[in-house]
């Protein structure tokens, strides 16, 4: 395998033996969402504008670790954030969830036992905003792509990670090499991450789902995959509040 393809564009993972799966670009339990789009979505869903800002030209430094609470379609769980292992990839994801960006934003990849992809924001304009606003590469820091973290994805040009981010369903150390850096972990819930719906699987080839998702939104994302799952919100939580 010599060739990787993620978010804008597909990315080539070899997990296991040797079976290659596709990471980001464009399987299946039927996995039922009891929620209707119309019952959750707000105004993202309907194409409207956000209030979300646009980035700064510079992310804020970010505090060494924190925890933030996913709100989802299937439950909550909690990830700790940890700015050693990917020190602009959290400032970038800290100044993120401060900005109110996670507002409805659409599982709209989910692939059993690999991982499951977001960050496409519910409205144009905020994708307009925040698309093109790439950061930097991080150095590997020796922590690896293992169930249950969370690392930005990208395409395969250096410095391309901009808002998709993924959590690892599999053991992907294969991504490391490849620089991936892992910026936090789930900590609890990983029964609600392991129930995200994975019914539509890899996006069909051939189709351009992110192109169309980021010019029309939510109300196309919800048209095409009516029963994938939802993050709702993310929130920063105090150490107390989790313990």
């Amino acid at each position: 395998m010599n060739k990787w393809i993620l978010i804008f564009a597909a990315v080539v993972l070899v997990s296991g033996c040797a079976k290659a799966r596709s990471l980001f670009g464009p399987a299946p339990a039927v996995d039922r969402n009891p929620l209707a789009a119309n019952e959750f979505l707000g105004d993202s869903a309907r194409g409207s504008a956000s209030k979300v800002p646009p980035p700064p030209r510079v992310d804020p430094q970010a505090p060494d670790q924190f925890r933030v609470r996913f709100r989802t379609t299937k439950g909550d769980f909690v990830a700790e954030v940890n700015r050693e292992w990917s020190p602009r990839g959290v400032d970038r994801f800290h100044q993120m969830v401060s900005a109110g960006y996670f507002q409805d934003i659409a599982i709209f990849r989910a692939v059993p036992g690999f991982m499951f992809q977001f960050g496409i924001h519910g409205s144009p304009e905020v994708n307009d905003d925040w698309g093109n606003a790439t950061i930097d590469d991080d150095r590997p820091a020796g922590v690896s792509n293992v169930p249950g973290t969370l690392c930005f994805a990208k395409t395969g040009r250096p410095n391309s990670r901009s808002t998709q981010m993924f959590v690892n369903l599999g053991n992907n150390g294969a991504l490391d090499r490849d620089g991936f850096t892992p910026f936090g972990k789930v900590i609890e819930g990983m029964e609600v991450v392991r129930q995200i719906n994975t019914e539509y699987g890899e996006n069909p080839k051939g189709e351009d789902i992110q192109g169309r998702f980021k010019r029309e939104g939510n109300k196309f994302i919800m048209k095409r995959f009516p029963r994938l799952d939802i993050i709702r919100s993310v929130e920063l939580l105090n150490q107390a509040a989790v313990r």
